[in-house]
């Protein structure tokens, strides 16, 4: 493991983290009508995540595996397996009704226009009850902190592997964090009447990405082998790929339009494949 791609790699694993506090922002400060774009940016991230995967992480697993195995592509098909079997357990183990990849559209979230007083806050607390829609929110950071730690070790581990191949991947996972950041920014908000507390805790729940993955990074140090990278990358790719099939494209037609996300998604193949070859 080189020592000194380690830096990057942590800071491409926050910014993705961080953009649950994007969600945050879009849902208090943007206009409220219109999903439609981030319908489209979660399938151009959907796009641009399969085809990085397919294309070039899977086969780097391969790739590392051939000096120590007879049969390196069938070890690398396995750990894609399991790597995909895991993220299911995952989300099998979480509640649907707090699991972040149950996308729900926005429909209720506050803007800066409709909900702008603390008197309508107040309203609307007294008729829901402000301590359920905290408890919900504060329980949606927390299965997001859980549930996040997998996305955080993957985007980690590919970035220490190829800073080019993490970029696109950091910039898939931080577009699905967004939605994340509405479910747990929402419910708060209508609980507190305080944008910041709202804010605050989307924010913090996108931190669980970087820590998480940098407590794998450490328990996986003690014996990093070229063995054990061949299988992670290919690990990688398999939880990666269910996320997208998962939560990326199901998301994008929960927040946009069929075709538009189809479109979308062929954009992001396109552009991730002309950014490989130009590289």
């Amino acid at each position: 493991m080189d020592a000194t791609s380690i830096g990057p790699a942590l800071l491409l694993t926050l910014l993705a983290g961080l953009a649950t506090a994007i969600g945050s922002a879009i849902a208090f400060f943007a206009p409220r009508a219109d999903t439609r774009f981030l319908g489209i940016a979660l399938g151009f991230s959907a796009g641009v995540m399969i085809y990085v995967l397919f294309v070039e992480l899977l086969p780097a697993g391969g790739n590392a595996l051939e000096a120590i195995s007879s049969t390196p592509q069938t070890t690398a098909v396995v750990a894609l397996f399991v790597g995909m079997l895991l993220v299911a357990v995952i989300d099998r183990l979480v509640p649907a009704g707090y699991n972040p990849h149950e996308m729900r559209a926005p429909d209720n979230a506050p803007s800066a226009g409709a909900a702008g007083s603390a008197g309508a806050g107040a309203g609307e607390n007294e008729a829901i009850g402000a301590e359920p829609l905290m408890n919900l929110g504060l329980l949606t950071a927390g299965v997001i902190t859980l549930h996040n730690r997998p996305e955080g070790l993957a985007t980690l581990l590919t970035s220490i592997e190829d800073i080019h191949l993490g970029i696109p991947v950091a910039l898939a996972v931080g577009i699905h964090n967004i939605p994340e950041g509405i479910a747990v920014s929402v419910p708060v908000y209508y609980a507190t009447g305080s944008r910041w507390q709202a804010f605050g805790w989307s924010a913090l729940s996108g931190l669980s990405e970087p820590l998480g993955a940098l407590l794998g990074l450490l328990i996986l140090s003690g014996f990093w082998s070229q063995a054990l990278l061949g299988v992670s990358l290919a690990a990688v790719a398999g939880i990666m790929i269910f996320i997208s099939f998962d939560v990326l494209l199901p998301s994008a037609e929960t927040y946009g339009e069929h075709h538009p996300t189809v479109y979308a998604l062929v954009a992001g193949m396109g552009v991730m494949a002309l950014s490989l070859l130009l590289l």
